[in-house]
């Protein structure tokens, strides 16, 4: 299979969305993208953390040390009020887009 390039905020947005259900650390977070995507999202630990970053720096996010699954030391990441905010700003821009995308797929004959 071919690899999917994002359109930029994407990973905005599939991040939140993914935080929206509870605290994750960040390779659990690429893991669930790349799971819920059926395996046509992958995303790599140099645009993760750079955009994690990002938006713990714009309050979206915020991170707390804990211990993953497999006894490791690991950074978890949840979703601020701010956050749960930008999400759905970021589905609605999402929705607008893609039903602009489709209107002009339907209608280009």
């Amino acid at each position: 299979m071919s690899k999917i390039e994002l359109l930029k905020g994407t990973l905005d947005l599939l991040v939140l969305r993914v935080l929206q259900s509870g605290p994750m650390h960040g390779f659990g977070i690429a893991q669930k993208i790349h799971f819920l995507s059926a395996e046509a999202l992958r995303i790599e630990e140099g645009s993760l953390y750079p955009a994690v970053y990002r938006m713990e720096r714009k309050g979206w996010i915020e991170a707390e040390w804990g211990v993953s699954e497999n006894n490791r030391r690991a950074k978890f990441y949840h979703l601020t009020k701010m956050g749960c905010q930008q999400l759905v700003a970021e589905q609605a821009t999402w929705k607008r887009l893609t039903d602009a995308v489709g209107q002009v797929l339907a209608k280009a004959d």
